[in-house]
């Protein structure tokens, strides 16, 4: 009998609430996979604080020596201080996959369920823009100025994943989202190389189409059912896959995985919620739906499945945290899906 060694994953607990919902994730897990290696290193504002970077380089070493890694959400200025550690972990590893599931977990009276899935290239666009300021007037720094780029070869990596994955999971159409009408060379390179793409390798694998970023907005919020697969450049796939989780429970049920050649790396996407930190209300569902996706990627299906399943039976029985309406408490969920996965 061949036995599977166990998982070791580099864990970034993270800021705010991430330290809360990682201990009902290693709570859970306890009963789940309970010989994973865990390895706990730094990651976002408190990284900052004690070793004087956001992302040490201690987490780099070991996400170099797992190559799996769990994040909790991480707390990053607006404007100013640091740069974004997700940002950095994106480029260091060319995460240049983002995916992003969406799906109802609770029933809705009335309303068909929703599975969606949002793939994103991750390490082009504007994310990785060159930013300056320039005189205008009297102001120094009277205008701000982004270069940003989209390669052919990035085009067709993430075309070449989404595409892949929907034959993988049984998709039945993909929806390639642009704005090559306005922006006739950033998004007209994505638009061509999807067409050249599906037409050489893909004809007749699943319907496609192919959507103006607004008018997918729009269609998203009006008809989301006539979508299943959505795949877009960085800026445009980022707001999509919110778009989506909103429609489907909230960030707190979203999770998401930052897929690379050698690393891949697994969040809850919701923020840090400083707000709330401390009081034990945080909903960890969202964080423990992305290591079902690791589980998913290291070849642990079944007990992917079984953890999805428990939070789905968890949930469908009304253990909900205050953001779903409820009043459990983020441990008491933690514990109401260790129970059902007994």
């Amino acid at each position: 009998m061949t036995t599977v060694p166990p998982l070791e994953i580099s864990l970034m607990p993270g800021d705010g609430i991430g330290p809360e919902i990682t201990d009902a994730l290693l709570h859970v897990f306890s009963v789940l996979e309970p010989e994973v290696g865990w390895e706990i290193v730094p990651l976002g504002l408190r990284a900052h604080e004690e070793h004087g970077d956001a992302l040490p380089p201690q987490t780099i070493d070991s996400l170099r020596r797992t190559g799996l890694g769990l994040k909790g959400p991480v707390q990053t200025p607006l404007i100013g201080g640091f740069r974004s550690p997700l940002v950095r972990l994106r480029e260091t590893f060319q995460l240049y996959a983002n995916l992003r599931p969406s799906r109802h977990w609770l029933p809705r009276d009335g309303a068909p369920p929703l599975d969606l899935v949002v793939v994103r290239e991750n390490t082009e666009g504007l994310y990785s823009a060159m930013e300056t300021h320039a005189p205008a007037g009297d102001d120094p720094q009277g205008l701000a100025i982004a270069t940003c780029w989209n390669s052919r070869a990035g085009s067709e990596r993430i075309l070449r994943f989404a595409f892949d994955y929907a034959l993988r999971h049984g998709r039945r159409k993909v929806t390639v989202v642009h704005k090559a009408n306005v922006l006739k060379k950033l998004s007209g390179i994505f638009l061509e190389t999807a067409r050249q793409l599906h037409e050489e390798a893909y004809r007749g694998a699943f319907e496609y189409e192919e959507m103006i970023v607004d008018a997918c907005a729009m269609k998203l919020v009006m008809e989301p059912q006539r979508f299943d697969l959505l795949v877009s450049t960085n800026l445009f796939g980022d707001i999509l896959s919110d778009l989506t989780a909103g429609l489907t429970g909230g960030l707190g049920m979203a999770p998401g995985a930052n897929i690379g050649r050698e690393v891949a790396l697994f969040e809850a996407v919701h923020g840090s919620a400083p707000d709330i930190a401390g009081r034990g209300i945080a909903n960890p569902v969202a964080l423990l739906l992305s290591a079902a996706l690791l589980l998913d990627h290291a070849g642990r299906t079944a007990s992917a499945l079984r953890l999805r399943n428990a939070i789905a039976l968890t949930l469908r029985h009304g253990v909900l945290t205050p953001d779903l309406g409820g009043e459990a408490r983020c441990m008491d969920m933690a514990q109401a899906i260790v129970t059902r996965l007994v």
